[in-house]
C-alpha cells in the first residue's frame, strides 16, 4: 500500500473518532452486524474487520452476528435487521439478492424493500465447480455430459442470483441440472461427500481443495485472478453478465448521519492494507462504492435479472 492511501484510511478513521466524541447520540450501545451466512466466507471475513474499526473508532462494542437461513438462504437473517428498529443499531452485510430478489419472494417484511445501501463493499469470486475427478472439465463437457445422465447441482437457495444464473447458463448450453439442493456451506467437502456434482460457491470456501477441483466458469465479468483459464459466464452468454457483490445495508428509515458515520468506518476499512491484502489472497474485488452509486448498481442488476428470469420462467 502506498504512502497517500495509508495517509487516507489514518485520516478517515480519525476523523470518524473525533465525531463519535462529538456527537454522543450515535453510537451510544452495543452495535450488530448482520451476516445472514456461517462464519468463514469472505463477507464475514470483512464485515468483522468493520466492526473491529468501528469499535476503535467510537469507543462502544460490535459484533458480527452470524445468522445462517438453513436452506433458507440470506432472507431469514435480512428479516431480523427489517424488523429491528431504523436507529443503526443494527445492521445489515447482504448479498445481491436480498434487494433484487427478497422483495419479490413475498415475504411480507422484506416486501417493498425496507432497506438501503449505506455502500457496496464486496464483488465475490464466485464459481460453478466441480471435482477434478468429473468426466467434464469445462461448460461445454458438462452440457454433453447432461444429455445422457444425471447431474445435481449444489447452490445457496434456488431463488439467489448464483443459482439463478447458473442455471440459465445450463439452459443457454442446451441442458438442465436433472436435481438441485441448498446447503448453508457449499466446499471441498460438498464434492468429496458427493452430495452435488456440480457446485456455485465463492472461490474462499474452496481454496483449501483448489488442486482438486474444475472451475468451470466463474460469475461476473472479470476472469479470477486465481482461476485465470476458467472463462466467464459473461464470456460464454453476455446477456447473463452479472456481479455477485456484498454490502451493508440499514432500514430506510435511518438518519442519515447515522448512515454516515457507518459509511466512514466502512469505507476507511475496507481500503486498509490488511483488507486488500485479503482482496490478493482471494482473487475477491474488495473496493468501496456509495449509498448512490450503489442504488444505481441495484437499479441495473433487476433490470439483467429480468432477463435470466424470461430465461428460466
Amino acid at each position: 500500500m502506498n504512502r497517500m492511501l495509508k495517509t487516507v484510511c489514518a485520516a478517515a478513521l480519525a476523523t470518524v473518532a473525533l465525531g463519535g466524541l462529538a456527537a454522543a447520540d450515535y453510537p451510544e450501545r452495543p452495535v450488530e452486524f448482520v451476516v445472514p451466512w456461517p462464519p468463514g466466507d469472505l463477507e464475514d471475513v470483512l464485515t468483522r474487520m468493520i466492526a473491529e474499526d468501528f469499535q476503535e473508532a467510537y469507543g462502544v462494542p460490535a459484533a458480527v452476528v452470524n445468522r445462517p437461513g438453513g436452506g433458507g438462504g440470506p432472507f431469514p437473517g435480512a428479516i431480523s435487521v427489517a424488523t429491528a428498529p431504523a436507529d443503526g443499531y443494527t445492521i445489515g452485510s447482504f448479498i445481491i439478492a436480498i434487494p433484487t430478489v427478497g422483495p419479490n419472494l413475498g415475504i411480507p417484511e422484506l416486501s417493498p424493500d425496507p432497506f438501503e445501501p449505506i455502500g457496496i463493499f464486496l464483488t465475490y469470486p464466485f464459481v460453478i465447480a466441480a471435482s477434478a475427478d468429473a468426466p467434464y472439465s469445462s461448460m461445454e463437457e458438462l452440457a454433453t455430459y447432461a444429455q445422457d445422465n444425471d447431474v445435481t447441482l449444489g447452490h445457496f437457495g434456488a431463488p439467489l442470483v448464483p443459482t439463478r444464473v447458473t442455471m440459465a447458463l445450463a439452459e443457454s448450453q442446451g441442458f438442465g441440472f436433472a436435481s438441485d439442493a441448498a446447503f448453508d456451506a457449499l466446499d471441498c467437502n460438498t464434492l468429496a461427500s458427493g452430495d452435488a456434482d456440480v457446485i456455485n460457491t465463492t472461490l474462499q470456501l474452496i481454496l483449501p481443495c483448489l488442486d482438486s477441483v474444475n472451475v468451470l466458469a466463474s460469475i461476473g465479468a472479470e476472469r479470477i485472478s486465481l482461476t485465470p483459464d476458467a472463462p466467464t459466464v459473461a464470456e460464454l452468454d453476455p446477456s447473463l453478465n452479472v456481479a455477485l457483490w456484498n454490502g451493508l445495508f440499514v432500514h430506510r428509515d435511518t438518519p442519515q448521519d447515522v448512515r454516515d458515520r457507518i459509511a466512514e468506518v466502512a469505507q476507511a476499512t475496507v481500503m486498509s492494507e490488511r483488507a486488500q491484502a485479503l482482496a490478493a489472497e482471494t482473487g475477491a474485488l474488495v473496493y468501496w462504492q456509495d449509498a448512490d452509486a450503489s442504488t444505481a448498481q441495484i437499479q441495473a442488476d433487476i433490470e439483467t435479472l429480468g432477463t435470466i428470469s424470461g430465461m428460466l420462467d
